[in-house]
């Protein structure tokens, strides 16, 4: 266990990220798995925007990695331009 104040508030503060971090990027998958379910273009559309925002937010906070978040942001960009 950890010996010094200094220490102790590093694991309070780190178990405060972990838990934001893994709900945004719970959430942003989420997001994805009901745009790709989505099979209406208008919606999707609609969607699309906030679904990169959402990527984008996670890669700046490298909760994701920026190469991962392009790939991503690249699949849904085919799939609701694919939709008719």
């Amino acid at each position: 266990m950890a010996n010094h104040k200094s220490a102790l508030k590093r694991i309070r503060s780190n178990e405060k990220k972990r838990v934001l971090n893994r709900y945004q990027h719970k959430t942003a998958r989420n997001a994805v798995k009901a745009l790709r379910l989505t099979t209406v273009k208008a919606d999707a559309v609609a969607k699309l925007a906030s679904v990169i925002s959402m990527i984008d937010k996670l890669a700046k906070k490298n909760i994701i990695h920026d190469n991962k978040a392009s790939n991503l942001k690249s699949k849904l960009t085919k799939h609701v331009a694919k939709l008719s």
